[in-house]
């Protein structure tokens, strides 16, 4: 069986491979079905679909963010940022949200960052849009992450965003 992934815009890819120069195999997603077709995911990679609904074949990453936690995050922005076209995306130990306008580019806006294994404590960090800065700006220490959802959550898209500090 071919391996496929159909994309949350409804697009469907199939995995592809083909030869390095050295004769090593090379895996790519393509919405062709001609080619050398793959039928199982290769040992030690995994599908992934990136906030613009790309996909690839990556080697597989460590998990430090449990699915409960991915859960809270998706929850909180349904309830928080309702209508604001939100999405995240779980990076090592980083959940990032992302945000856009409804033109299907999404730009990421909050991070979320577990600093702490054992008592599952985050960090929340907005992203600078300031051309000389362009990195992310700390918004607070640490704290349980469904409460720091529901501090920042709420100013996805509207002008208090930029105010967070």
């Amino acid at each position: 069986m071919v391996v496929k992934h159909v994309n949350r815009k409804g697009q469907t890819f199939y995995l592809h491979e083909t030869k390095t120069k050295t004769g090593k195999p090379k895996y790519f997603f393509s919405m062709k079905e001609e080619g050398v077709l793959v039928g199982s995911i290769p040992e030690g990679y995994e599908v992934y679909e990136n906030p613009d609904a790309q996909v690839f074949l990556r080697k597989r990453l460590p998990r430090f963010i449990t699915d409960h936690e991915i859960a809270i995050v998706r929850d909180g922005l349904h309830r928080y940022a309702k209508d604001r076209h939100c999405i995240s995306d779980v990076r090592e130990k980083h959940v990032i949200v992302y945000y856009s306008e409804g033109d299907n580019l999404y730009q990421k806006v909050l991070r979320f960052t577990l600093i702490d294994e054992d008592q599952r404590c985050f960090a929340a960090e907005r992203w600078c849009f300031l051309g000389s800065i362009d990195n992310w700006i700390n918004l607070s220490g640490g704290g349980e992450l469904a409460r720091l959802i529901e501090r920042y959550a709420p100013h996805i898209g509207k002008e208090s965003f930029f105010a967070l500090m």
